[in-house]
């Protein structure tokens, strides 16, 4: 078990070095004329306004306590690229409780794992490492 520990800290701290390494960024000037808007970005905000003025969503915002002036403003501060993901998450990710599977088979895996490596006896049918 000694060794799998070392295995397992060394694996942490290899992982961990890779977040405190800084990565080389750069800067450049970019001319006017060389901004211009992309075609579906104002389709893309036009299209989350549409879907956030629905009836339902507006009033789960509300509920919430987010005012509609609020939602808006947020909508106008995203960057094109910013609104070109959320317009393609809206048709992709799925409504609320419909991944709950997913939800499950990650929680299946956690206690499977942690009854392998004997921190729990979830299972009967699974043995603690040694």
């Amino acid at each position: 078990m000694s060794r799998m520990r070392r295995i397992v800290a060394a694996l942490i701290v290899v992982s961990m070095a890779g977040t405190f390494i800084p990565l080389p960024a750069q800067a450049a000037i970019i001319a006017t004329e060389a901004l211009t808007i992309p075609a579906g970005a104002t389709g893309d905000r036009a299209r989350i306004a549409q879907t956030l003025a629905r009836g339902d969503v507006s009033a789960q915002l509300q509920a919430r306590g987010v005012r509609p002036a609020d939602v808006q403003a947020r909508v106008d501060a995203l960057s094109d690229d910013e609104a070109a993901q959320l317009a393609q998450q809206i048709d992709v990710l799925p409504a609320a409780g419909a991944d709950i599977l997913g939800a499950l088979v990650l929680i299946f895996i956690v206690l499977l794992i942690t009854d392998i490596l004997g921190a729990t006896k979830v299972f009967p049918f699974t043995r603690p490492l040694k």
